[in-house]
């Protein structure tokens, strides 16, 4: 709220600035068909705060890094322990998955996924409390932290993501990507599922998961050993470590709170929807 005067020194008049909403109007009409709907229960009682409602109360946490109890009451968006159950719930019966999985069919039917190369790239972040998918930090004095894979077309839009101890091999996740990226419809004809070449860095180069590529008839881009990685793959392997970065734009996701390792991953998957919604939206999010 500003406080203005004109040039007479005329009675002051309010001016009011529009914040950018924590849920966009078109994201949340594209989601809430896919939210679940509230059954009444026999014995009575008032409705509950609805999901769309909760999900803006999830996405402030998300981004603010706030403890759930400090989540403001004033958004009338339910307590800070209502948006964890229901983020729980959620992650638990599937819904945060079957959102993630309309928005591919949507990009590739607006042709915006470059299936020409598939980035890999991967984030360390520190676990403040431990818990499950954590290990000893190679490069943080073996203090409990994660590591973050992402996988992404040419363009850095997220296809696949997953989270692991710190101290597990980055190439134990450079699976075949059949086995990784889900199925993506949008257009006439089969889903795709397969790039046409999966590129990582040197902490990817594996002969034997390179020879697991080939037998599906993907063949991928081998990094140059000779070759500086930041000289050498930075100009194609930009688009994932930006998505990386986007990902840590989220406050929450910059140091990993939770313990249990689903919360984070639901946290990871609505960052990662917001990614989507963003590249077909108009950057919306």
């Amino acid at each position: 709220m500003a406080i203005a005067r004109d040039s007479l020194g005329a009675a002051p008049r309010e001016t009011t600035t529009m914040a950018r909403p924590i849920l966009p109007d078109d994201l949340g009409e594209m989601i809430e068909p896919l939210l679940p709907e509230w059954a009444p229960s026999p014995k009575g009682g008032q409705p509950p705060v609805t999901d769309r409602r909760v999900l803006t109360g999830i996405l402030f946490v998300l981004e603010t890094g706030l403890p759930w109890e400090d989540l403001p009451r004033e958004m009338d968006r339910g307590c800070g322990m209502t948006c964890w159950r229901r983020l729980r719930d959620r992650q638990a019966d599937g819904t945060w998955d079957e959102i993630h999985k309309v928005l591919p069919d949507r990009l590739r039917g607006a042709d915006k996924i470059d299936w020409s190369r598939a980035l890999i790239g991967s984030g360390l972040v520190r676990a403040a409390y431990g818990g499950g998918a954590t290990g000893p930090s190679p490069v943080g004095r073996a203090k409990p932290g994660s590591e973050r894979h992402a996988i992404t077309d040419a363009h850095g839009i997220p296809l696949v993501w997953s989270v692991t101890a710190a101290n597990v091999d980055d190439v134990t996740e450079f699976a075949p990507p059949s086995d990784k990226i889900p199925p993506v419809a949008g257009r006439v004809g089969h889903p795709r599922r397969k790039p046409d070449a999966p590129q990582g860095d040197l902490a990817y180069d594996s002969e034997p998961h390179g020879q697991g590529l080939r037998e599906i008839g993907v063949e991928p881009v081998p990094p140059g050993k000779e070759i500086d990685d930041q000289v050498g793959l930075g100009e194609a392997r930009w688009p994932v470590e930006r998505t990386l970065s986007w990902m840590h734009r989220n406050r929450r996701l910059r140091i990993r709170y939770e313990r249990r390792p689903e919360i984070h991953q639901a946290f990871l998957t609505l960052a990662c929807i917001k990614i989507r919604a963003s590249a077909l939206l108009g950057g919306v999010c």
